[in-house]
C-alpha cells in the first residue's frame, strides 16, 4: 500500500486500482468492473443503475440489501421492495416466480431480482449453484435484471469448491467484499458487463465514491484476491469446530446445518440470560460477537483467528452458562 503506484482515479488514471478492477473482473466472470468503497454502495450503485425511481425489486425477506443498508434503495433510488421467505436464505424460485406483477396502471414495474449469496443473517449459507440458474433463468424470461450481493461469494465458491465464475455466470451484476473474509482494510467491487459499469460510474460518482489516488487502499485489494481467497478453507473450518462445539453446551443451541462456511449463530436457551448480557459476559474474555436479539449472536472466523481461539472461545461460552 505505501508503494502503490497512483493517478486519480476519477479521471481512470490510477495504475493501481485499474489493475485491480481488471483482476476482479477476472476472477468474478464479468466484463468490467468498479472499485467502490463498500458494499452497500456496490448494491446501491446497482439498483440505481438498473432501476428508475418508482419501480420494484424483488427481495428476500432477510436479506441484507433489506436489513442492514439503512433503506438506501428507497431512499435514495426510489425503487420499492418486493420481499419473498426463504429457508435458510435460499428463495424457492416458484415463490420468486409468484411475485412477478402483471402489467397494470396501478402496480409499479418489477425490475430487478436481488440474492445473496453467501446470506448473513441465514448463517453464512449457501445458495446452491442450480437455484441461482433456476431463479436467474426465470427472471430473463421476464426481462427482469438479477443482482447479486456476493460480498462473500469466495466463502461460497470454496465451501462448494467450485470455481466463483460458476456462482456468477447467470447473475447481470455482481457485488463482492475485498474487506471481510478476504481481508483487506476497505472497498469492494462492483462488476457486470462494460456498458453497466459506464452508468454505474456516474452513481459512484454522485454517491461521492470518486476517491482520487485510490490505489493506496486497491493494492490491499489486490492482495486479497491474489493471496487471501484459497485460505477461507481455514475460517470454514474453524467455523465447524466452533459450532460443533457450542452445541455440546447447556443452554445453547446451534443449527449445524447452516454452518456452511464462516459463521455460527447461536441461540441462547435460558430465560435469565439474553443476547446483550451474554455479550457482555464474552467481552469479559476479549471475545466479540454480533447481537441478533432477543436470544440469539452470530459468530464469524476470519483471518487471523487460530484454532487455539476457537477452543479457547468454547471453554469461554461453557463458563459463562454454567456462571448463569
Amino acid at each position: 500500500m505505501r508503494n502503490a503506484e497512483v493517478g486519480d482515479d476519477v479521471y481512470a488514471e490510477d495504475p493501481t486500482v485499474n489493475r485491480l478492477e481488471e483482476l476482479a473482473a477476472r476472477k468474478i466472470g464479468k466484463e468490467s468492473a468498479l472499485f467502490v468503497a463498500s458494499g452497500t454502495m456496490g448494491n446501491l450503485i446497482a439498483v440505481l443503475t438498473h432501476c428508475q425511481r418508482g419501480e420494484e425489486a424483488i427481495l428476500e425477506e432477510e436479506c441484507h440489501m433489506y436489513y442492514y443498508e439503512v433503506g438506501g434503495i428507497s431512499a435514495l433510488a426510489g425503487v420499492i421492495p418486493k420481499l419473498v421467505k426463504s429457508h435458510h436464505g435460499v428463495p424457492n424460485p416458484e415463490e420468486i416466480k409468484k411475485k412477478f406483477r402483471e402489467e397494470n396502471i396501478h402496480y409499479p414495474k418489477t425490475r430487478l431480482i436481488c440474492l445473496e449469496n453467501t446470506h448473513n443473517r441465514a448463517g453464512g449459507t449457501i445458495i446452491p449453484p442450480k437455484v441461482m440458474e433456476e431463479i436467474c433463468r426465470l427472471g430473463h424470461q421476464r426481462g427482469l435484471y438479477v443482482h447479486l450481493d456476493g460480498a462473500r461469494i469466495f466463502n461460497a465458491a470454496i465451501a462448494l469448491k467450485v470455481n466463483p465464475t460458476l456462482l456468477t455466470k447467470d447473475v447481470d451484476t455482481v457485488m463482492f467484499c475485498l474487506s471481510k473474509g478476504l481481508s483487506a482494510p476497505v472497498g469492494s467491487i462492483l462488476a457486470g458487463d462494460k456498458k453497466f459499469i459506464q452508468r454505474a460510474l456516474k452513481y459512484r460518482k454522485m454517491l461521492g465514491g470518486g476517491m482520487r489516488q485510490a490505489g493506496i487502499l486497491a493494492a490491499a485489494g489486490i492482495i486479497a484476491l491474489e493471496k487471501m481467497i484459497d485460505r477461507l478453507e481455514e475460517d470454514h473450518q474453524n467455523a465447524r469446530i466452533l459450532g460443533e462445539g457450542l452445541a455440546k453446551i447447556p443452554g445453547i443451541t446451534v443449527d449445524l446445518s447452516t454452518v456452511q462456511t464462516n459463521m455460527v449463530n447461536l441461540e441462547i436457551k435460558k430465560e435469565d440470560i439474553d443476547t446483550y448480557k451474554f455479550l457482555n459476559e464474552l467481552f469479559k474474555y476479549n471475545i466479540l460477537g454480533s447481537p441478533r436479539p432477543p436470544s440469539k449472536v452470530r459468530l464469524v472466523t476470519h483471518y487471523g483467528i487460530s484454532k487455539e481461539d476457537i477452543l479457547t472461545t468454547i471453554k469461554a461460552i461453557k463458563e459463562i452458562m454454567e456462571r448463569n
